[in-house]
């Protein structure tokens, strides 16, 4: 089970006697110990009764280091220079504290985190926060159509649906948006409008900024730099950060109508593979496009 450190990757190992201690070899100790690479470990303070060490990691399974207390200090009373006494005993601020459990209690507490863990991320995946994006959103010259109807149909299966004041065509405050929705605790952020090859079109931009490895399949292709096209075609984008969702949907009423169609039944089976949405909404929108036998106005 991954868990995250959340920064607090300090472990201090208290009334523990060194003379002469090579503080590289106690490194290295450590990291085979907790799995980890040998850089991945470093000694940041060491006295004749204490050491500090660092862990440069941001996530590690619980498994590498819950209960590894009793195996950390065996092993540390091996290397030369440095004494273990009965009193000896190793603590952090963080979830790494959980390096102290008593081994037989291990796996019911990482059992116990999972179902935690399952049921927070539940909860997650049925907040969605819309985002209305366009100048002319902002302005009040056409109406927003496509919030009341993302918030209608994904109330209609259960889910708290949010959403936010309309967001001008900028490409930095639209993703300011999206990651004032992550902070905010909604797993699914849906955008609206500027998905397309103009200039002032910048949400699939701004996704990319908070996931630089989006899904952003093309629907369309244009001549670059020909009539209103600066960008060499029309997509559709599918970000993800962490277990946070973003998806990126073009402006027209009739074209959101059908990208959910296809959208929410695959979000109501727990899939959130953003490679998977990215080309199955870009699917579903050129289909469209064939049929109409025209462009898109993204």
């Amino acid at each position: 089970m991954e868990v995250n450190l959340i920064r607090k990757t300090e472990l201090w190992i208290t009334n523990i006697k060194l003379q002469g201690a090579n503080l590289g070899e106690i490194s290295k100790v450590v990291a085979r110990c907790l799995e980890l690479d040998e850089n991945e470990v470093f000694v940041v303070d060491a006295g004749p009764d204490h050491i500090t060490l660092d862990i440069l990691r941001e996530t590690l399974n619980m498994e590498q280091f819950a209960g590894k207390e009793k195996l950390l200090l065996e092993e540390l009373s091996k290397v030369e220079g440095v004494v273990v006494t009965e009193k000896t005993s190793i603590h952090s601020e963080g979830i790494l504290g959980m390096i102290s459990l008593e081994e037989e209690d291990v796996q019911q507490v990482i059992k116990r985190s999972q179902e935690i863990v399952d049921e927070i991320k539940k909860k997650l995946m049925k907040r969605v926060k819309v985002i209305p994006t366009g100048n002319e959103v902002v302005a009040g010259i056409i109406q927003d159509t496509n919030s009341p109807l993302i918030k209608e149909k994904f109330e209609e299966l259960g889910y708290e649906v949010d959403v936010s004041p309309p967001v001008e065509d900028d490409e930095r405050a639209i993703a300011n948006a999206i990651e004032s929705a992550i902070y905010e605790g909604y797993g699914i952020i849906i955008t609206t409008g500027g998905v397309g090859a103009e200039e002032k079109d910048k949400t699939v931009e701004a996704t990319k900024r908070i996931d630089p490895s989006a899904a952003t399949p093309y629907i369309v292709h244009y001549q670059k730099g020909t009539g209103r096209h600066a960008k060499a075609g029309v997509k559709i984008g599918v970000g993800k950060v962490g277990e946070f969702l973003i998806i990126n949907l073009p402006g027209p009423n009739e074209e959101v109508r059908e990208c959910l169609d296809v959208l929410i039944p695959e979000l109501e089976k727990g899939n959130y593979d953003k490679e998977y949405l990215a080309n199955l909404l870009a699917s579903k929108l050129r289909e469209r496009l064939l049929k109409r036998g025209g462009g898109m106005h993204a």
